[in-house]
């Protein structure tokens, strides 16, 4: 096989593009979009998710050095909010000041280091003290007191203002660069600052914030949830044998896969499966898709019967038509991936938020943070967000009673991670990535290369 053959194999049935160009109202442009590179075959390296040095390497090369979203708008909306985000060993301040601007800077004093501000996650102050000597700042980070400043005449505010940190906003959430020179966060977003133009996230709101820590490097936990091929033997379902994946640049990726359709074709190469269903009845796949029991009428969908109940429910709920929203935003599962580590779901039955970071300087666990982002109605004030419900590792996403019937299913994405982290240190071998249906795990790689090389 030729080069240019390689990655271009597809799954049986109906492809995403199929279901999507019929559906009763259809999908918005960036959901018709495709893109797909072959971007090699070549086996990863077990160690880049088992070597503490590698770990390091990446901490200072690329932590260090890219945009990552650290909180919403809503967790700091008045003056003298603050936020403190924390990845691996650096920690930021995030600050709103009298005026209303939004500062960030390193959490740490100018004068000794010493932390500023102790635990993660939000606060509130008319400026900020180092609780060690009592030197101060504004919410700005610029310097306002130093105790016995007589003993400090080589001390200026230029010099001993809070060492800043890039900021920017997009879709309500903030995010951080610790690197003052980077690039701007539009060239991180790629396609992002477009295709959410018909997905706003800045109007929706936190409903449910879980923060899990897992047994598993960062990479190798993201990696769960960055295929679809994992849900026949992982979930027991036929839903997401069929998926589209995009590889949009270096920075954004994305997968689409269908709810409220049923394509048994797509389930010829997976031996052992014998469980799956038999060919479903458009009623019978209606009935699974949203609880509704009822005969459709000739020429009736379930996918546009389920979209239409979905609508139905969301206009009550917010108090506004949403006859033009596509069946594919109430139903499918649509994945955004912003490198290094943000999964973005612009859907309404599946709207959540992911981030995987490290844990401290631990090669073996991480911290994933699950957030549930509903639509809000407009004009009104967001509530402030839901402090973040914390699991360790042996903790069940069901102890989460608003994670609703999510709360299984996450504990099935997450339950491989351990056997997955203990294997890859007896490997014996790289990891081999199918072409298609695991291409956007390449991607992240190449792309972190490209930082590790720089």
């Amino acid at each position: 096989m030729s080069e240019t053959e390689k990655g271009w194999a597809r799954a049986a049935g109906r492809s995403i593009y199929d279901v999507l160009s019929t559906d009763a109202v259809p999908a918005p442009p960036p959901l018709l979009a495709s893109a797909y590179d072959f971007l090699g075959d070549a086996d990863l390296d077990a160690q880049r998710y088992t070597d503490p040095g590698f770990a390091a390497k990446e901490m200072t090369k690329m932590w260090a050095k890219t945009w990552q979203w650290a909180c919403r708008e809503e967790h700091i909306p008045e003056a003298g909010d603050r936020y403190v985000y924390d990845i691996g060993p650096y920690s930021v301040i995030i600050s709103r000041d009298e005026a209303g601007a939004l500062h960030a800077f390193r959490n740490s004093c100018t004068h000794r280091g010493t932390r500023l501000i102790g635990s993660e996650g939000t606060g509130f102050g008319s400026g900020i003290t180092c609780p060690f000597h009592g030197w101060s700042w504004h919410c700005d980070g610029t310097l306002e007191q130093i105790p016995a400043k007589w003993d400090f005449p080589h001390v200026q505010p230029q010099t001993h203002d809070l060492r800043p940190v890039a900021c920017a906003v997009w879709g309500g959430f903030i995010f951080i660069n610790l690197d003052t020179a980077a690039a701007p966060l539009s060239d991180q977003l790629e396609v992002m600052t477009e295709h959410f133009e018909h997905f706003p996230l800045d109007t929706r709101r936190i409903k449910v914030h879980v923060q899990k820590r897992l047994p598993a490097n960062w990479k190798a936990a993201q990696e769960a949830f960055l295929e679809a091929y994992h849900n026949v033997e992982t979930h027991h379902s036929p839903n997401g044998a069929n998926t589209q994946y995009d590889i949009f640049g270096r920075f954004v990726t994305r997968f689409i896969h269908n709810t409220g359709t049923y394509s048994p074709e797509s389930l010829n190469d997976y031996p052992g499966t014998e469980w799956r269903d038999p060919v479903l009845t458009e009623a019978e796949i209606l009935a699974r898709t949203v609880g509704i029991t009822r005969e459709l009428e000739a020429g009736e969908t379930a996918r546009a019967v389920a979209a239409e109940d979905g609508r139905s429910r969301l206009a009550s709920a917010l108090g506004e038509s949403q006859a033009d929203l596509s069946d594919s935003q109430i139903l499918d599962s649509i994945e955004y991936h912003l490198f290094p580590n943000m999964f973005f779901f612009p859907g309404i039955n599946i709207p959540m938020v992911y981030r995987f970071r490290p844990d401290g300087d631990q090669v073996d666990t991480c911290l994933f943070d699950l957030l549930i982002l509903e639509p809000w109605p407009a004009g009104q004030a967001k509530p402030f967000p839901p402090e973040p419900v914390f699991l360790d590792v042996n903790q069940s996403y069901t102890d989460v009673p608003e994670l609703g019937w999510l709360g299984r299913v996450y504990d099935e994405d997450t339950g491989n991670l351990a056997l997955q982290q203990q294997g890859l240190k007896s490997a014996g071998k790289g990891l081999t990535l199918g072409n298609y249906q695991e291409a956007r795990i390449r991607r992240i790689h190449q792309t972190l290369d490209e930082f590790l090389k720089a």
